[in-house]
């Protein structure tokens, strides 16, 4: 077994190395979410922290690790009695992102259970985890119903697996550790809301730490025993200042001036929900018992809502994490309470003194995202026309505020990632048939195995009541869903959409087009076209925020090269169907249907069009033509493409336009 990097070792992450030294004291607290670029040790942090955790004692020979001192009533290997144990070290599981819900939660043998009546269970990895760590890397990219599986089982501490009428529970309470790229992607904010605290990590600019960084990976990489032996003394002493902490929790006073610091503070910063409250306070009881005291100090509650409170606090993804410390000061001064308490700060809230060099990271040299870039920008010739080498550019206009919209959705079936735009046959959904499995059976059509069993009974030897079922009578159940798309934007940023005014609504539109798509969960990509080209402003990504950021500063004006647009996103698509084939694209073209860039733009832009009807791809026009007299260019682009219009106003859900459209539709189609 590989040696894993000392945390002592750790270079930084001072908020990082805290938060998951409080979860190690307080399991209670709710684990740790944590957020950064890639590079920066997230990894590396946990991986450590599983071996400063105190050895557990367990039930000799249970796949569930009771506690020999309190065995779990309902363990399925149960009952035991109590009595003495034996010690193991603590475990720390990881979870892919590829995990099925029968790796996560466990499995029954389904044709034991019909057959001989038995429950022959096989646990998954909340039981491995259960005493110990969960590590979930790159949690955004999980779905969420295994999401929502594990935080639930976080939150109860026990697994429910039910199936076919079978049901078994066992104990699952574990220290959650999620970590992620935000660049690839957001949670949403009820399963952000479910990690007790998060931190965010970088990269240091600092050139001495970033060296100190390098150093101390070459040494490790070179020889890890005898890097590890040289911070075995700092490892011992973090190690019993764990159990001290543990042991000192119970004692820790939460006097009602700290509740009313950590009540006043979820209420100034809208918190929604009490869960944010009950959070803080066992944090603070956590802050206080690692830095040996039974009193809870304003210190204690300040460094609470630093990370506890800024993941609460966004409503959508383009909302920035973070919080107002000003603001979080002004509120514990006014509350500041006299039963105990002071407001002095506290020498030692974290883990500084558990090392030398104060904690961790790993070397970064990929990490940091790159901003939007806009471009050069060219000059105008002549009476407002571009010249031949760019076009005349207006600085970015702010988009106007978001709405809901209706739904657009790519016809047909798929088998997509799961998300909730499209129809697609998946794991969780409506039954709509059955299927012999290929593979692990995971979802019984009991009818259907039934039925296939059925006329084998009497050559079986079965002549009374009961039925004989074998592995080929098993009927895998098909199930339709929801599936998530790549939704492409292909956004016009020429001079004929240039007027400030209808520029915001256009960005507006987009952005709540880019706020379903976030809901829906699904990948977005934006290419823009003005003057002479056309430019991928964001490839294929989960992160809607970043296409947020491309838009909010995207230029426009000159020329329209609607042909180039299309033909840059055809490109796009022909990259990602190679990538990820299952994923089906819904491509969003957002303009007013003029062509005015290049050599004969309208017939270009309509061979370009077709190109996507010829593949079959859906796609929607919004069509953005303003003015008293219209041309209709945009219901004609969109006919080219094979697929449908809709104007800026009917694009609202609760558009009057866009219903009464939807009632003439009906009309037709009954008459």
């Amino acid at each position: 077994m590989s040696v894993p990097f000392p945390f002592t070792a750790v270079v930084g992450q001072d908020d990082l190395r805290l938060a998951l030294l409080l979860n190690a004291v307080s399991p209670a607290v709710g684990g740790v979410l944590v957020r950064g670029e890639k590079g920066t040790a997230k990894s590396t942090a946990v991986r450590a922290l599983s071996a400063l955790l105190p050895e557990v004692d367990v039930v000799a020979g249970c796949r569930f690790s009771c506690d020999p001192a309190a065995p779990d009533s309902a363990c399925p290997d149960g009952p035991h009695k109590a009595g003495p144990g034996a010690a193991r070290p603590a475990r720390m599981v990881e979870l892919p992102v590829g995990a099925s819900e029968d790796r996560l939660v466990g499995a029954l043998d389904i044709e034991r259970a019909l057959a001989e009546g038995v429950k022959a269970f096989e646990p998954g990895l909340l039981a491995d985890a259960h005493r110990g760590i969960l590590y979930v890397d790159e949690v955004n990219l999980l779905h969420d119903h295994l999401v929502d599986l594990l935080l639930d089982a976080a939150a109860m501490g026990a697994s429910y697996v039910e199936r076919e009428g079978v049901s078994v529970r066992h104990a699952a309470r574990f220290l959650l550790v999620g970590t992620m790229n935000p660049e690839e992607g957001e949670l949403r904010p009820q399963l952000l809301d479910r990690f007790g605290l998060t931190v965010e990590v970088a990269a240091s600019r600092e050139p001495e730490q970033r060296v100190e960084v390098v150093r101390r990976r070459l040494a490790y990489d070179d020889d890890p025993a005898g890097f590890t032996a040289r911070w075995a003394d700092e490892e011992a002493a973090v190690r019993a200042r764990i159990v001290a902490a543990r042991e000192l929790l119970p004692s820790v006073r939460l006097g009602d001036g700290a509740l009313r610091q950590i009540a006043a503070t979820c209420a100034a910063f809208e918190v929604d929900g009490m869960r944010a409250d009950i959070v803080m306070a066992r944090t603070a009881t956590a802050l206080a018992a690692w830095a040996g005291r039974t009193d809870v100090l304003a210190e204690d509650v300040r460094q609470a809502a630093l990370l506890a409170l800024p993941h609460r606090r966004r409503r959508n993804p383009f909302d920035a994490p973070g919080l107002d410390e000003d603001k979080l000061d002004e509120t514990l001064e006014e509350f500041s309470g006299d039963d105990g308490q002071n407001d002095g700060r506290d020498d030692d809230p974290g883990p500084d003194d558990s090392g030398p060099g104060g904690g961790g990271g790993q070397p970064a040299p990929d990490a940091g995202p790159q901003g939007g870039d806009t471009g050069a920008r060219p000059e105008a010739g002549e009476n407002g026309e571009p010249r031949a080498s760019g076009a005349s550019e207006q600085s970015a206009v702010r988009a106007a505020e978001p709405f809901r919209t209706k739904v657009l959705s790519v016809p047909g079936i798929g088998e997509g990632a799961a998300g909730r735009r499209s129809r697609a046959r998946t794991e969780h959904g409506r039954t709509t048939g059955a299927r012999r499995p290929r593979g692990t059976l995971t979802k019984l059509h009991l009818a259907a195995t039934v039925r296939a069993a059925a006329p084998y009974q009497r050559a079986r030897g079965r002549s009374g009541p009961g039925l004989v079922v074998r592995r080929d009578d098993l009927r895998q159940a098909t199930r339709e869903g929801r599936e998530g798309n790549l939704v492409l934007f292909v956004v016009d940023a020429s001079g004929s959409m240039a007027a400030r005014q209808r520029m915001s609504a256009v960005k507006g539109a987009v952005l709540s087009l880019l706020l379903d798509a976030y809901q829906r969960r699904d990948k977005v990509g934006l290419v823009t076209f003005r003057g002479a080209a056309a430019d991928v402003a964001l490839p294929p990504t989960s992160s809607v925020d970043a296409a947020a950021v491309r838009l909010e500063s995207l230029p426009t004006g000159g020329r329209t090269p609607l042909a180039a647009g299309l033909l840059k996103a055809h490109d796009v698509l022909r990259v990602e169907r190679l990538r990820d084939p299952a994923r089906r694209a819904l491509v969003v073209v957002v303009t007013d249907g003029r062509a005015t860039g290049g050599p004969e733009p309208v017939v270009l832009a309509g061979r370009a069009a077709r190109l996507f009807a010829a593949e079959g791809v859906a796609s929607v026009v919004v069509d953005c033509e303003s003015g008293p007299v219209r041309l209709g260019l945009a219901g004609r682009l969109a006919g080219e493409l094979g697929g449908t219009a809709v104007t800026l106003d009917a694009l609202r859900a609760d558009s009057i336009a866009g219903l009464v459209k939807e009632v003439q539709g009906s009309s037709r189609r009954a008459a």
